[in-house]
């Protein structure tokens, strides 16, 4: 095993469960989520970092220090590409939801002192927090909590992040108690979607940014995009 990434963290069950009660009050504030995510946590991401690590080009990106954000900010750059590439759709897709590609780095900023022992395993949090849209895309979630709540059962598949598994679980289970059983259907299938795809982690997405949707999807083991219904909060709805 290589070094380790980051420092070792223990499991906060008091802070997620408060920040759980929360979050159900109000489903949209996406802070609430990167909390009991980092609550969590504990040793899982020092694994995946691990197993980044062995995944030869997920290393070499790492060891690049690659910042992915940069090249998501480009908007018109992106919006110049030919059309049906995943750098386009993804422009398009900010455009539409009028979001930016820093939106979700206010959200997760919860200060964590000498977390990182590597620059590699920030780098490579980083690339999970900012490529969240792209994996939206490529998977074909939209962002209503239906979708929202799949994508995070197929980063489970992918993270084996205990946090996001446990903020997937409450979801899969208020959905379940409130009558949405084609939400949980759809959630329990990203989940199975996500331990069959290939490696979004280790995602060389710079390049994929410039390559037809379509070819994207075939590069990462995307077979099918679903067709649901969204479900958006009544609060979401009066925004959109």
């Amino acid at each position: 095993m290589s070094e380790r990434g980051v420092a070792p963290r223990s499991i906060q069950p008091s802070t997620a469960m408060r920040a759980m009660r929360a979050l159900i009050d109000n489903p949209d504030d996406t802070a609430l989520v990167f909390q009991i995510i980092r609550a969590l946590t504990g040793e899982s991401y020092e694994r995946l970092y691990q197993r980044t690590l062995r995944d030869p080009q997920a290393a070499r990106i790492l060891d690049e220090k690659r910042d992915i954000l940069d090249v998501l900010k480009a908007r018109e750059h992106l919006r110049g590409l030919p059309d049906g590439t995943l750098g386009r759709e993804y422009a398009r897709f900010l455009d539409r939801e009028g979001i930016d590609a820093e939106g979700l780095v206010e959200a997760s900023s919860i200060i964590e002192p000498n977390l990182f022992l590597d620059r590699r395993a920030e780098v490579l949090s980083n690339r999970l927090r900012d490529t969240h849209d792209l994996w939206h895309i490529v998977t074909g979630y939209d962002r209503d909590i239906f979708g929202e709540v799949a994508l995070l059962a197929f980063t489970f598949a992918q993270t084996r992040n205990y946090g996001v598994g446990f903020v997937v679980l409450a979801a899969m289970t208020k959905l379940w108690m409130e009558g949405h059983r084609d939400g949980v259907r759809l959630v329990w299938r990203a989940w199975r979607r996500g331990r069959r795809a290939g490696s979004f982690v280790g995602a060389d997405w710079e390049g994929l940014l410039q390559l037809p949707l379509s070819d994207v999807r075939r590069c990462l083991s995307i077979t099918e995009v679903p067709v649901y219904s969204p479900f958006f909060s009544e609060a979401a709805v009066a925004t959109r």
